[in-house]
């Protein structure tokens, strides 16, 4: 385990396709228990990041830690892993498995990881579906839908929370009430959180707001736009 205060760092990290060059030198730190989101325009290397954090794409270069290690260097059957165990993941199309219960999507981390089943009903409290366990995704609106990715996504403690547009197909209010929900586990679960947002309202809820270009990042948390919507 890492002793720096930053579950997740992000260090000169470079990624291209092809000629097109999407991430330059990017630098990025994510302190345990923080919330932060990144906003940009489309193209610009948003979800790339997220893939980059996830293992799931690597990098040309640089470097991407989790509580020290930096799986831009693992192979494949070590980065499953460390993803498995350290990694939520929250999108905005949910992918919720349709065959299995509420209870059991929730479950699922518990399980591929080995751990104790019971936080799985603890979750489902917390998101407001507590008695909803034996019903089915198809059973549900989009908010309840999201309530349980959520849950899904934080069930197993991890250390990095990585949302993609989650609330992209709610209204305003039930997309309000889940980024509050998403922002209440972020700090009793203590985890490292990148939101990936196009909306203002969305990221006006984290605890600092960063925008992506070309540039790389710039904070943009005390803007006038964030003011007004705080």
């Amino acid at each position: 385990m890492s002793t720096s205060p930053f579950a997740l760092q992000c260090i000169s990290l470079n990624k291209a396709y092809g000629q097109r060059q999407v991430l330059k030198n990017l630098d990025l730190s994510v302190a345990a228990g923080e919330y932060v989101a990144i906003m940009g325009d489309s193209g610009v290397g948003k979800s790339s990041l997220l893939n980059l954090i996830a293992g799931l794409d690597k990098p040309n270069s640089g470097k991407i830690c989790i509580d020290g290690v930096d799986i831009s260097a693992l192979d494949d059957e070590a980065a499953t892993l460390l993803r498995r165990e350290k990694c939520g993941f929250i999108f905005q199309a949910f992918h919720l498995l349709p065959h299995l219960t509420l209870l059991q999507n929730i479950a699922l981390p518990l399980v591929l990881n080995q751990f104790p089943l019971d936080r799985a009903q603890q979750l489902l409290d917390a998101v407001g579906l507590q008695d909803r366990g034996d019903d089915f995704p198809r059973q549900l609106s989009g908010g309840e839908m999201q309530r349980v990715a959520i849950a899904r996504a934080l069930v197993h403690q991890p250390r990095v929370i990585l949302a993609d547009e989650p609330t992209g197909n709610l209204d305003p209010d039930t997309a309000q009430d889940i980024l509050q929900l998403l922002k209440q586990e972020i700090r009793a679960t203590k985890a490292s959180a990148i939101l990936v947002t196009h909306s203002a309202l969305a990221a006006a809820t984290a605890d600092r707001v960063l925008l992506l270009s070309r540039d790389g990042l710039t904070d943009i948390t005390d803007s006038k736009e964030f003011a007004s919507c705080r």
